[in-house]
């Protein structure tokens, strides 16, 4: 699939100018990094599952690539941008990889494993709670705190929907600036939660992927 990218197309949708300098750059580390999560994932997934991934692009192409054709699971990738799913699409329908154009939150029916890398921290969709959470800063005189409390309900109610459609016991693939969303979630449903220890980096946006065992 990465071969066959349509990398010009996608370099808007990732970057405001110098997309074809930046996919140069991070194509090769992309392609690599996934490749190890990947086989990292292999080991902790039953064939035959179901697995929810929220805002899945570029990155995920080899998780999902494993996942379809060496463990035969059924891969529900969800993306906002409709410009990146047409892409992927042109480029995976031979694979059998997928991608639907829409919330997470509109998948219907269980799966066994969630996967949900650096969404709830994205500048884009969530700049306040990027701001605050993630780069643990902000400026006083400019923080919206109006917006900030919009963003923080959309955030809990989009993890909160994409969780309940876990199995328990499930997996979770997260990046481990989102762990305040999962400790949230677990305290307030009283279900407990084992965080392993090793983590993975990534290419894209650099927060490290750990594996959470729910349940």
């Amino acid at each position: 699939m990465y071969n066959v990218l349509d990398y010009d197309g996608l370099g808007p949708v990732y970057c405001d100018e110098g997309g074809d300098a930046f996919w140069e750059d991070r194509r090769g580390p992309c392609k690599k990094l996934g490749i190890a999560i990947a086989k990292a994932l292999r080991t902790r997934l039953p064939p035959m599952g179901r697995s929810l991934y929220v805002g899945a692009g570029v990155p995920e192409i080899p998780v999902l690539l494993m996942e379809r054709l060496e463990l035969n699971r059924t891969i529900c990738p969800y993306n906002l941008r409709q410009a990146e799913v047409d892409i992927l699409n042109h480029a995976g329908g031979e694979n059998g990889v997928h991608f639907y154009c829409g919330s997470a939150e509109t998948a219907t029916g269980k799966v066994d494993h969630l996967w949900i890398v650096s969404v709830l921290n994205d500048p884009e969709e969530f700049p306040n709670l990027s701001v605050l959470f993630s780069y643990g800063r902000a400026d006083p005189l400019a923080f919206d705190v109006s917006a900030f409390s919009h963003e923080r309900e959309t955030g809990v109610r989009l993890f909160a929907n994409c969780m309940a459609k876990l199995t328990l016991p499930g997996l979770l693939t997260t990046s481990v600036e989102e762990m305040p969303w999962v400790e949230h979630w677990c305290h307030l449903h009283g279900i407990p939660y084992q965080v392993e220890d090793r983590t993975y980096p990534t290419a894209l946006v650099g927060d490290p992927v750990c594996f959470i065992h729910i349940g």
